[in-house]
């Protein structure tokens, strides 16, 4: 994994968080961290293109959309109140579980 990958979205998670409170007219961090709704939205979207990236565009527009699916989801976790280090205890929890057992072990 790339050092520099978790530099960069350290600083981002920092701005998103930095945009609590700003006005909506004039950040669109903003508008997404007042609207959780509209994040999720946002970032379905977002995963979409990247889908559609992935199977016909190349490796730059793939790159592009990534930056954007990833910003959109920081933004929607910072509007539904769900902190960084949740998602990271998650993961943990996850690590050295094959991914087959672990999905057929979570509640239906």
């Amino acid at each position: 994994m790339s050092g520099k990958l978790f530099e960069v979205l350290e600083r981002l998670a920092a701005t998103v968080e930095a945009r609590k409170g700003g006005d909506p007219a004039v950040s669109y961090t903003a508008k997404l961290l007042n609207d959780p709704a509209l994040a999720a939205k946002k970032l379905g979207e977002e995963a979409v293109e990247t889908v559609i990236a992935a199977v016909s565009q190349g490796s730059d527009a793939l790159a592009a959309e990534s930056a954007d699916l990833l910003y959109h989801w920081l933004a929607l976790m910072a509007a539904s109140g769900v902190s960084l280090d949740a998602v990271a205890e998650k993961l943990e929890a996850r690590e050295g579980t094959s991914g087959i057992a672990e999905k057929a072990a979570r509640k239906p």
